[in-house]
């Protein structure tokens, strides 16, 4: 084996990850599947459900980050995905005994949203304790090319389970697949070392974590475009179950293929990302890709039923392989970047406003579609997506993004344990 395939641990990790990843996927199709198809919701309340998942962000981000830079990871890691396998395991659990709801859902989501929050700030922190600096591109083009893979399958697999099984089966599945992750999880090795900080105040860790993104441009720039796009990519996101299923009368079978297939072009754009990076530069390669994903969102509402739905394929396709790309650049900028002390407050700091945004987005999408219409507000979110370009103005006469903060000593390398 080669490169960060003959490490162990990160073998470990990934294959965790990418099990848990796609129960994941599976799940957010089959969670507004049982929506649609079992309880018959309405478009604002199939909207609520990706509101729900992520509103954790916007109320406990903050603290989590501050709790996350004090405690190993890898504990953190296992109670999460625990939460979740449990959490998700409820709701066949409800069905089976004819006590599913919107609010049993809502509130699934919801939990599991939380445990998603402190997992995913761990998460990130952990991976450089794993890898050596100059391996972090690569372990994240691998961990998120895996995830676009899921992204491949698991639509297709909750179709296929939702016709075989109904749409609950589904969200079994994503159950098992935390389950699973807990298995790889315990069995790595490696201990990342915390350091032990004077105890200051919860707030006043906060405040520092805050302080950092705010004066530092580059992350207040990606900060900020970060959230407006999410609004767009959300509310486009938040309501398209409903768009192909009823607008266009695609069945669940068809659903889960469309998105399946779209989904293939996030593992092209893990696996042309390096190649993008070292020939155009890591800032510049981000641009591009951002500028790709922008314009191909207006193909989106131009789907019709039947051979129309190839519009939309193409349409997510290309948004799936430039956001993919753009994301593995601005993760491993970020890890390189920020003083690992501070990288669960600075990552928390910038997700409350980049992903707090999300369940605004998906209360805003599930409103304008009884509004205006479906198909009217994917133009509006993909107006606003095009849009959002300007924002990344302060990055355009940079060809590779920093890999440290100004005055800020090395990244050591992770010793083996």
């Amino acid at each position: 084996m080669k490169g960060l395939w003959g490490n162990r641990d990160f073998r470990l990790l990934w294959t965790g990850e990418t099990t848990s990843m796609l129960g994941s996927m599976v799940a957010s199709t089959a969670l507004p599947l049982v929506a649609v198809v079992t309880l018959q919701a309405s478009t604002f309340q199939v909207a609520l459900l990706t509101a729900a998942a992520w509103l954790p962000w916007l109320v406990i981000g903050l603290p989590a980050g501050a709790w996350v830079d004090r405690l190993a990871k890898r504990p953190i890691m296992l109670i999460c995905n625990t939460v979740s396998m449990l959490v998700f395991g409820s709701v066949p659990l409800a069905a089976a005994f004819g006590a599913l709801s919107m609010p049993f859902l809502l509130a699934a989501a919801l939990l599991g949203g939380i445990a998603k929050v402190f997992f995913t700030l761990a998460y990130r922190a952990y991976v450089p304790a794993l890898v050596g600096a100059g391996e972090l591109l690569e372990a994240n083009a691998k961990l998120q090319g895996s995830e676009s893979a899921t992204e491949v399958a698991g639509p297709g697999l909750a179709g296929l389970l939702a016709q075989a099984f109904g749409p609950v089966s589904g969200i079994l599945a994503d159950a098992i697949s935390f389950g699973v992750s807990v298995v790889f999880v315990r069995a790595i090795r490696t201990r990342e070392t915390v350091v032990p900080a004077e105890r200051t105040p919860l707030r006043s860790q906060i405040a520092e974590g805050l302080r950092f993104v705010v004066n530092d441009r580059y992350l207040r720039t990606l900060t900020v475009f970060g959230a407006v796009s999410n609004i767009a990519l959300t509310g486009y996101g938040s309501i398209q179950i409903v768009f192909l299923s009823r607008t266009l009368g695609a069945p669940p079978g068809l659903v889960g293929l469309v998105l399946a297939v779209a989904a293939t072009g996030g593992v092209l754009g893990a696996a042309l990302v390096g190649r993008l990076g070292s020939r155009l530069g890591t800032a510049r390669a981000f641009l591009v890709c951002e500028a790709f994903v922008a314009p191909m969102g207006l193909l989106g509402p131009l789907s019709r039923p039947g051979w129309g739905l190839v519009l939309y394929v193409l349409a997510l396709f290309g948004v799936c392989t430039g956001l993919i790309a753009s994301n593995i650049l601005t993760t491993t900028f970020r890890q390189q970047y920020c003083p690992p002390e501070l990288f669960g407050r600075i990552n928390s700091s910038a997700a409350i406003v980049n992903y707090g945004t999300i369940p605004l987005a998906g209360v805003l999408g599930g409103a304008l579609g009884e509004a205006i219409g479906v198909r009217e507000t994917l133009w509006v979110m993909a107006g606003v997506l095009l849009a959002a370009l300007v924002l990344l103005a302060p990055l355009a006469k940079l060809r590779d993004f920093p890999v440290r903060a100004a005055g800020r000593p090395p990244r050591r390398l992770p010793q083996p344990t």
